[in-house]
């Protein structure tokens, strides 16, 4: 449509980092460029593939990347967003997830094609042919003619359109099923919540394509909507954050989006006389997801870059997930961020109760519900009230359908619909507040206590914590290791400490008491076990989150020096 319509304003530009001091080097293609990209990668893949079969996308985000997804769902081919094993410490995850989506082909470039096969073959997993998009000859279309597709005919709406395999942050990675009629819907939903005017919007990404929001935000909604999207690599970002900061204030209506580390990393690594050389004035939307919204990060964020233009009004809360495409809720894009200070013993009673205490909780607005239902359930599926906490439950077009090679289970399995979202939150106002991960609680002495409030707590406590690089979990206490006293769980934190820290044994005893102190005081738990590990050392799921899961499971075993190895 837009090749036709459009066919020489740009749809895609990504944006390469080759040295640490380049400014980067921008490569676009129009639309009528990109459609021709994806209709070469979908007339090869009907030479090896048939409609239904998986084609898994090995390949460096970019160009390419953008064009064999696009090229896939052309084909009618399912496609799997992936990443390549040049992404370290992932391996295991990458050869589990091939196994289980038994992809057709593998789609690659030139210079990932042999550490591909390598990989595959090293693995003793199955070798289908690897492709590599950047060699296929490209049809040089006419003004009104593109050429015919392959098999030319259009996928249904309920047709799987690609596999999203969850981050794995809680539990073994599992694909979801995403329609072409999920997407559509999501993509709309994005687009009605974050973007004012399409005609003057450009999305600006460094995202993995193979996370749901890097995907949706930066190729499916600008594909909907018919605007410009800007990537850049992940470890572009890493490498110096201020290259998206650029990048953000180079386009008109820019829209991006960052889980809350993220914006916490921009401000600790760069310089501070930075902000005089940016202009952040055409920003317009920060949508910050993926993981519980601090409020501090969003304050601190606003202090470093606000003198550079950047509106308050841009910081745009929101919730989401995989199992729903991504999006779910998002704050309103006129106004900063909504605020709600909450009654620490209400909160882990379960209870939303707003205090004027200054110890109060505070939590971020996600917003409201765009284009579908979200309602509040205790374990039973009956609905809460308003003010009540429970598990998060939603219904709409944007739900996919089920997970790959899985039967119905509890998260899909509702008759009316409902998706089970295994998040705990609380709708006040009609908004809602999202307050942890329903695995993740501990329950000590009868009492909820969410992780991410005891890692805040202690990265506040402790500057030589690393931010958002600690996982706080809870283990059975040693003398109620089969759970029959009822006491609960005893808490135990491990946290990364910073870079060049040469800590002695004194210096980690005043740091446990100090912690012991903070969390007994702010949330009146006894800490277990405080472990300080060198940085690199918490388990973080292929999209940047720490997990705690792997964590406390590494714990468990011993892997942490100074852990206590199983009980």
């Amino acid at each position: 449509h837009w090749s036709r319509q459009q066919p020489l304003q740009r749809a895609l530009t990504h944006v390469g980092f080759p040295a640490p001091d380049s400014p980067g080097v921008h490569r676009t293609l129009g639309w009528r460029a990109l459609d021709a990209r994806a209709r070469a990668v979908a007339h090869h893949l009907a030479t090896v593939t048939s409609p239904g079969d998986r084609a898994a996308l090995v390949l460096p985000q970019g160009l390419d990347y953008v064009a064999a997804f696009l090229g896939c769902l052309y084909a009618r081919v399912i496609a799997v967003p992936l990443f390549g094993p040049q992404l370290r410490g992932h391996d295991g995850r990458l050869a589990a997830v091939l196994a289980d989506c038994e992809p057709a082909c593998l789609l690659a470039d030139t210079a990932t094609a042999d550490p591909v096969r390598d990989f595959v073959r090293g693995q003793g997993l199955p070798k289908p042919p690897v492709v590599a998009v950047d060699q296929l000859p490209v049809r040089r279309p006419g003004p009104d003619d593109p050429g015919p597709l392959p098999g030319d005919a259009s996928p249904g709406p309920d047709d799987i359109a690609y596999l999203q395999y969850t981050s794995g942050s809680t539990r073994t990675p599992a694909g979801v099923m995403i329609s072409h009629a999920n997407v559509v819907a999501n993509a709309h939903q994005a687009i009605e919540a974050f973007i004012a005017d399409p005609r003057t919007a450009t999305t600006v990404g460094w995202l993995p394509l193979f996370h749901d929001m890097g995907l949706v935000l930066s190729i499916a909604a600008p594909v909907v909507g018919g605007f410009p999207s800007v990537l850049m690599d992940p470890v572009a970002f890493l490498e110096d954050p201020s290259r998206w900061l650029r990048l953000l204030g180079g386009y008109d209506g820019t829209v991006s989006a960052a889980p809350n580390f993220a914006y916490d990393y921009c401000v600790a690594r760069t310089d501070p006389a930075l902000a005089e050389e940016l202009n952040l004035e055409r920003v317009r939307v920060l949508i910050n997801g993926s993981e519980p919204v601090r409020p501090g990060t969003v304050d601190r964020f606003q202090s470093a870059f606000g003198p550079a233009g950047l509106d308050p009004v841009a910081h745009c809360p929101a919730y989401g997930l995989a199992e729903a495409t991504v999006f779910v809720t998002a704050d309103r894009r006129t106004a900063p961020p909504t605020r709600l200070a909450c009654d620490p013993d209400a909160l882990a009673a379960g209870r939303i109760e707003e205090s004027q205490d200054p110890g109060a909780a505070v939590l971020v607005s996600c917003g409201a519900p765009v284009g579908q239902e979200v309602r509040i359930t205790g374990p039973d599926g009956s609905e809460r009230p308003e003010g009540h906490i429970g598990e998060i439950r939603l219904r709409g077009p944007n739900v996919g359908l089920g997970y790959w090679k899985r039967d119905a289970d509890d998260t899909f399995g509702d008759p009316e619909g409902w998706l089970r979202t295994g998040d705990l939150g609380a709708l006040h106002e009609g908004r809602l507040l999202v307050t942890g991960r329903l695995k993740d609680v501990l329950v000590v002495d009868g009492r909820n206590h969410y992780p991410q409030d005891i890692e805040e707590t202690v990265q506040t406590a402790l500057p030589l914590v690393r931010r958002d690089r600690l996982a706080a979990f809870g283990v059975s206490r040693p003398d109620d290791a089969d759970g029959t006293d009822g006491a609960g769980e005893e808490l135990v934190v491990v946290a990364e400490h910073r870079r060049g820290a040469h800590l002695t044994p004194g210096d980690r005893r005043d740091a446990e008491a100090t912690v012991r102190s903070a969390v007994s005081a702010r949330h009146g738990l006894r800490l277990g076990t405080l472990l300080l590990v060198p940085p690199g050392t918490v388990p973080r799921t292929s999209s940047g989150k720490v997990s705690r899961a792997a964590s406390r499971a590494r714990f468990l075993d011993g892997g942490f020096d100074g852990g206590p190895g199983p009980r």
